[in-house]
């Protein structure tokens, strides 16, 4: 058998029911009583059979009345719980935002953002999902992100939406076991000479200094290759040879000494971080939020 009608019927009948009478459904609905009974005839028609009864008290369900209230109750009530669920993603009362992001890009430019989106929408839940740049492209293009944090370079930046936020610098630190090399003018083929902390190969840091040395007929082969920044801080600080970082990894080691930098005849050029989203890809409500407040601070 197939049922007729309409989800604007439904609505009626479901209220009539609930009410226990045409005209707290009217009330309800804030529409006439006419155009209620009217609804409710037309549903019964349609269905063939007598879904209520008048009785000095009011409206009473059928038997059949029954049977078909208690689907259309747990249907039509899970519509309403998804209608606001939704008013509440809307107005930011509940949600959720997936980033993609390196330690880098996490915690020297995102997180003083997250913390302030925290305290004014703190039904949101945030969930950062950590990678460096490639592996934070490839979760963009396959949806599993609203947006991220990345480093330049990029491959196939043409299918991304970039904002540039800031800049940053590649440089090489030392501990105390290589103060010979300290304020002297370097060339990059001297690195071969040394023992080189360097960022693995899947990061577009590894990449972007592999590139410039080539340039330089430079190609480097360390003796180490770690996961993250602050790993290399920790070995360079301990001797274990120069590490490559960008500059606000070892910010704090430079001001207490703990390692220098060395000095080249010629700097690597800063490179670019960018928020960056995927053109095709639609993000949540809550992200759009975010992301309308980063990208309005960085155009002032």
């Amino acid at each position: 058998m197939c049922v007729q009608g309409n989800l604007e019927s439904y609505k009626v009948f479901y209220y009539v029911a609930k009410c226990g009478g045409i005209t707290m459904a009217s009330e309800k609905l804030c529409i006439s009583q006419p155009a209620v009974s009217q609804a409710v005839k037309q549903m019964e028609h349609n269905l063939g059979v007598k879904l209520f009864v008048r009785t000095p008290k009011g409206t009473k369900l059928t038997a059949e009345g029954e049977l078909l209230y208690r689907y259309v109750k747990e249907g039509y009530e899970l519509i309403e719980t998804g209608e606001g669920k939704l008013r509440e993603w809307i107005n930011l009362e509940d949600g959720e935002i997936h980033i993609g992001a390196s330690d880098m890009t996490l915690r020297y430019y995102l997180l003083p953002y997250l913390e302030r989106f925290h305290e004014k929408y703190p039904k949101i839940k945030v969930s950062v999902t950590n990678g460096p740049t490639p592996e934070t492209l490839l979760y963009l293009k396959e949806g599993k992100i609203d947006f991220g944090v990345i480093t330049a370079p990029i491959q196939q930046a043409e299918e991304y939406e970039l904002h540039k936020v800031r800049e940053i610098e590649d440089i090489f630190v030392a501990g105390n076991q290589f103060l010979d090399w300290k304020d002297k003018k370097l060339s990059y083929q001297q690195l071969k000479e040394l023992p080189v902390i360097c960022l693995e190969q899947n990061t577009s840091t590894r990449a972007y200094v592999d590139q410039w040395l080539a340039k330089r007929n430079v190609t480097l082969t360390p003796e180490l290759e770690l996961a993250t920044s602050d790993m290399i801080i920790q070995f360079a600080k301990r001797n274990f040879g120069v590490g490559c970082v960008v500059r606000d990894f070892a910010e704090e080691a430079l001001e207490k000494k703990e390692v220098f930098e060395l000095q080249f005849e010629e700097r690597m050029p800063k490179r670019s971080m960018y928020l960056v989203s995927h053109k095709n890809h639609s993000v949540s409500k809550a992200a759009e939020s975010i992301l309308s407040i980063i990208i309005g601070e960085n155009m002032r």
